[in-house]
């Protein structure tokens, strides 16, 4: 009784900081003076502005998810099925622009190719305003979301390949060389991850506002933030998420249908009989070509925004201008990924043990509020809790904290329910069979066999709180900005050198923490116990 109280608790927790503010943001948007009123939508769909936007996210969209896709699934596999050198430093590389605020990125390259950029110094005027119009439009968020959103396929398609028996890989073997056996077992095997990737990739990009948003390409997630933030026009601003509440909706919808029942046949296999295939005179060469789609995507921004910076004023300027705002983003992060340990290890125990009934529809919960734009959850957040009777929890810094349990206890939840996964179900039924209370074997048995899972958890969950900017800049109570929306407010009228440094800063305040974990021990062991 006991575990089955604590975790519908636990769901109930959640639904009221998740599901309920989006809810509310949807009952509210189609209520006027108490009657019913669906005015706003109306307008939605007569607008002749709404459907080209809805045509420009769509494009973006797809756009990215062929390119990510395109790219991310034969990096994924040589990452992580070849003898490729550099392996793990490759894999870290590309990794890095999903792990810092969007629209760093955007302001990287704009500082590389944009008319008063380092680009500038090199061509002509005539060649930098080519350069500069492609990459203000379209072909420029397109490129940038998916450098983005590459290591989305790339990690997916590493952690599919894992998965499979490598008997399957031997029996093809024996018929068929590599390129067969890719071909006829590998490919089909790995096809639900690949399949989820491009919609997680599609989503996400979907639901993007700040890169398209600094690169002036009107998306529908832009007019919902700019009907919202400028126009203080609630009922315009949830009319344009709805659709893409709706297409968050519908998409994963289908891969519950349709691809859930496809992952169950892929069973894990002892780590040590993991096979690799050898590239053989091609490994140099390939590793080359991995290494300059890595210099371009990620190295050659990067010192874009330190060649900017322009020496050390520029970093003193910017700690003193930001330094409030970064104590404030290290703070949130920490207690958000605390947080967000918490509800992802109950609700990854949930997910894992099959302990209630409604165990599906958390996990569908969790998903969809993750592929939601933040934007959206934002909307819902305030249209929920900005009441005098909640200004306890809207007007301080608990209004964030709520924002990033809402859309990133899928993260958490699915990496402890991987790591619980690993685990025996034998050990907690011993500990049961000797007498102990769920809470006991929970906090002593199963939660000490779990720390790995409990740590990486802990680390992405610090990660993405760290970069989340859609839901913080519309919540966050004022003069408690975090250094993303700090940054993101100065991009309109601060110095370039100071952006450029500020960026710089945001990036080591994510990556530090990021490569102490990797190097931790504890995090590197391959045991469970």
């Amino acid at each position: 009784m006991t575990k089955r109280v604590f975790l519908v608790t636990i769901v109930l927790l959640f639904l009221i900081v998740g599901p309920l503010p989006v809810l509310s943001m949807l009952v509210k948007s189609v209520m006027v003076d108490g009657h019913l009123s669906l005015a706003a939508y109306r307008g939605l769909l007569t607008s002749s502005r709404q459907w080209l936007l809805m045509g420009h996210s769509w494009a973006l969209a797809s756009l990215v998810t062929l390119l990510a896709l395109g790219g991310g699934v034969p990096l994924g596999i040589l990452l992580g099925k070849t003898n490729l050198p550099f392996r793990r430093g490759f894999t870290a590389l590309f990794a890095i622009p999903l792990l810092i605020p969007p629209y760093i990125l955007a302001v990287s390259w704009a500082d590389l190719l944009g008319q008063e950029g380092i680009a500038a110094h090199l061509f002509s005027a005539k060649v930098i305003r080519e350069i500069s119009s492609f990459l203000f439009g379209l072909p420029g968020c397109v490129m940038i979301l998916f450098s983005i959103f590459l290591p989305i396929p790339v990690l997916l398609t590493m952690v599919s390949l894992r998965a499979i028996n490598p008997r399957l890989e031997e029996a093809g073997r024996l018929f068929a060389g590599w390129g067969g056996v890719m071909k006829s077992v590998i490919l089909p095997l790995i096809l639900p991850g690949i399949l989820f990737a491009g919609m997680l990739v599609f989503l996400l990009s979907f639901g993007e506002f700040s890169v398209p948003n600094f690169l002036r390409y009107d998306v529908f997630p832009v007019e919902s933030f700019v009907q919202f933030s400028a126009f203080y026009n609630f009922k315009a601003a949830t009319a344009a998420a709805v659709p893409l509440a709706l297409v968050t909706l519908i998409l994963l919808f289908g891969e519950s249908v349709f691809l859930r029942g496809e992952a169950t046949q892929i069973q894990p296999a002892p780590r040590g009989d993991f096979i690799r295939v050898d590239l053989g005179k091609f490994r140099p060469w390939v590793a080359g070509v991995v290494a300059v789609g890595a210099l371009a995507l990620v190295i050659v921004p990067l010192l874009a925004l330190m060649v900017q910076a322009r020496g050390m004023d520029a970093y003193v300027e910017a700690l003193r201008r930001g330094g409030d705002s970064l104590f404030r983003s290290l703070l949130y992060a920490v207690l958000g990924a605390s947080l967000l340990t918490v509800m992802g290890f109950f609700t990854g125990y949930l997910i894992q043990s099959k302990a209630l009934k409604g165990w599906r529809a958390v996990d569908f919960l969790t998903i969809f509020l993750f592929a939601l734009p933040g934007t959206v959850i934002g909307i819902g957040l305030i249209s929920l809790w900005n009441t005098p009777l909640t200004n306890l929890i809207y007007a301080t810094p608990l209004i964030i904290l709520f924002g990033y349990v809402a859309k990133y206890t899928a993260l958490t939840s699915r990496v402890s329910a991987a790591q619980l996964a690993r685990i025996p179900a034998s050990m907690e039924e011993a500990a049961r069979i000797a007498g102990a209370g769920w809470f006991q074997r929970v906090f002593r048995v199963v939660m000490p066999l779990a720390r790995r899972g409990l740590l990486a958890g802990w680390l992405v969950g610090y990660i993405f709180t760290l970069r989340d900017t859609g839901i913080t800049i519309l919540v966050y109570p004022p003069g408690r900005e975090t250094l993303p929306v700090r940054i993101y407010t100065l991009m309109a009228n601060g110095s370039p050198s100071l952006v450029a440094a500020l960026c710089v800063v945001m990036i080591a305040a994510t990556l530090l923490p990021a490569g102490i974990f990797w190097a931790c021990p504890l995090i590197r062991t391959r045991k469970v116990a």
